[in-house]
């Protein structure tokens, strides 16, 4: 099952994919969380940090991987949450070693290669596309490639959740989601 989160900054979509997660984890096998956050400031630091301490307990094994999903190891039947697209996203198109201008296929290979070893995939993503502003150019790609990716997502996705505040709100799919809340 695919399940897609997004939801602005601050929103509790993280918190929220984790708890559904862990919820709906039925495998009784690995439980792994695939950060694609560089640690690149104090900023990026303290996140990561809190995303640690939010999921301490949960019983996740944490990967580190900035870019190409496809060599994640994920054991047949796990559960993975992969947090987040829009930190990898990022690091495809600006990393010196990243797919650049096809990371929309290296993404959706990463996620097919996800998809095919494990029961459960939960993708937290970000909704930054309401703001109205207008960027400089390399931005503008930036926002392009991550809505051609999260458009990717949604359409293979089972369930599609956004994150209001703390509430979830079903885009795509029946799940019950409010037993977490």
């Amino acid at each position: 099952m695919l399940c897609v989160v997004t939801g602005g900054s601050g929103s509790g979509k993280s918190e929220f994919a984790e708890k559904w997660l862990v919820v709906h984890d039925d495998t009784g096998g690995a439980r792994y969380y695939i950060a694609t956050m560089k640690p690149f400031g104090k900023e990026a630091e303290k996140r990561i940090a809190r995303h640690r301490r939010q999921r301490q307990g949960r019983g996740f094994t944490t990967i580190e991987q900035y870019l190409d999903l496809e060599k994640v190891p994920v054991e047949p039947g796990a559960s993975v949450l992969l947090e987040c697209m829009s930190n990898l996203v990022a690091n495809e198109m600006f990393e010196d070693d990243g797919s650049h201008d096809k990371l929309v296929t290296a993404i959706e290979a990463g996620i097919n290669h996800l998809l095919a070893r494990a029961k459960h995939v939960v993708v937290v993503t970000n909704e930054v596309f309401s703001d109205g502003e207008a960027y400089d150019a390399s931005s503008m790609q930036y926002l392009a490639y991550l809505g051609e990716v999260n458009r990717m997502l949604a359409k293979k996705a089972d369930l599609v959740v956004e994150v209001v505040y703390s509430i979830p709100v079903i885009l795509k799919g029946t799940e019950d989601v409010w037993t977490l809340s």
